[in-house]
């Protein structure tokens, strides 16, 4: 009998032997300690099986304006070396038009928002790695929308078109194996829009921001496509306590590998 001991990055102990084993020939070793690093050799091929066939491909990260979406992206992709996907803010023709004139550009603003994440999803599938997407095919639909047509800020057609064009993409792709909603009051929000100090921003209206809540919190208590985490992010500081970073790790690891 052979009996190898090394550590792989693929699991923390690795045990070789042949097919044959005679257990007389274990004399230098304490019977039970061999039968133990055998029961951790097959535990962890078992781990390793599980944990490519359960490996995730898309998780999202969902939130109003201000929650710490793309804050918290980064962190993730960071730490899991997952491909980050990031709003293009910078880049959006219609966002600061939007804002100076909400009834004339908010169809188009959302169309923008649909296509682009619509792209997004594509990706994500035709890839073979975990990509993390900073907000969500869903919100666009469900809350930017409706909220825009209940404030008389989309005519009643524009949304209706809308919601089916929508209604019609969602059936094209699948839902993320994990959505990580970040639940934020409105005074924790407008704290941190006005810390990160965008230009385009500077004008969101107190009104807006409640509504926006609203319509997330119905959301996220009718959302039944996949496992959902939620992140109180008024008591949660991610972006300032590395120990609230850890408690979101750890409660994702539960959540998508089984782990603690």
């Amino acid at each position: 009998m052979v009996l190898l001991l090394s550590i792989r990055p693929e699991f923390r102990l690795f045990v070789c032997f042949n097919s044959e084993i005679n257990v007389s020939e274990v004399s230098g070793l304490d019977f039970g300690i061999f039968l133990y690093l055998v029961l951790i050799f097959w535990s962890c091929i078992l781990n390793i099986t599980m944990s490519k066939a359960k490996k995730p491909k898309h998780i999202a990260v969902a939130g109003n304006i201000g929650a710490g979406k793309t804050t918290l992206t980064e962190a993730l992709s960071k730490h899991y070396k997952w491909i980050p996907q990031f709003e293009d803010i910078d880049h959006n023709p219609y966002l600061m038009d939007f804002y100076d004139d909400m009834p004339r550009w908010s169809f188009n603003l959302q169309v923008y928002f649909l296509n682009s994440r619509l792209n997004q999803l594509l990706e994500i599938q035709r890839g073979t790695e975990t990509v993390i997407q900073d907000r969500t095919i869903y919100e666009d639909a469900h809350i930017f929308a409706p909220n825009l047509h209940d404030m008389g800020l989309m005519s009643k057609r524009d949304y209706d078109n809308y919601f089916q064009f929508f209604q019609t993409l969602k059936s094209m792709v699948q839902p993320p194996d994990l959505i990580i909603y970040l639940k934020a009051s409105v005074p924790t929000l407008v704290g941190q829009i006005q810390k990160r100090g965008r230009e385009y921003e500077e004008n969101i209206r107190l009104d807006y921001l409640k509504k926006l809540n609203e319509l997330y919190n119905k959301w996220i208590d009718g959302y039944k496509e996949g496992k959902l985490l939620v992140i109180d992010v008024d008591k949660n500081k991610f972006p300032e306590r590395d120990e609230d970073l850890g408690e979101i790790i750890s409660k994702i690891d539960s959540m998508l590998f089984g782990l603690f």
